[in-house]
């Protein structure tokens, strides 16, 4: 059994796509557009070139998300999406890329589990947990 992260979006989800691709390095894989699709009729006439259905495979893991027709749409809440990274640089750099015009909840920062943490909103409204468990360590000569 694999379980996979499904989102939705308002119409934002191949923004989304992109700027998690630029962010975390993922991979997009097939999208299905309501466009010629059984679902065509489900969603407005200037909403047939959104994500019907798509996904993007971040590491080792698939994160699946579609466009949701307007009167169906639900802003997110209570979850987040969490990424275990390894060096605290990258966690830095991504954390600071995934916050821009979004909003920061938790500042990233040392606790007593990690070397850092913090919570913070994407544009889109995607909640985030940043989790680095160890600080760098130096390079061996």
């Amino acid at each position: 059994m694999q379980m996979n992260p499904y989102l939705s979006f308002n119409g934002r989800c191949e923004e989304a796509f992109n700027f998690y691709q630029q962010c975390l390095g993922g991979e997009i894989g097939p999208i299905f557009r309501y466009a010629g699709s059984p679902m065509s009729g489900e969603v407005p006439a200037d909403w047939q070139e959104k994500i019907m259905h798509g996904s993007i495979t971040i590491g080792e893991q698939v994160l699946m998300a579609a466009d949701v027709a307007p009167e169906r749409y639900e802003e997110p809440k209570g979850f987040s999406l969490s990424l275990q990274i390894k060096s605290t640089a990258e966690a830095e750099r991504i954390f600071r890329e995934l916050s821009s015009n979004g909003r920061v909840v938790v500042p990233l920062e040392k606790t007593f589990w990690a070397a850092l943490f913090g919570v913070l909103v994407d544009p889109f409204g995607i909640s985030w947990l940043i989790n680095c468990e160890e600080p760098d360590q130096p390079l061996e000569a």
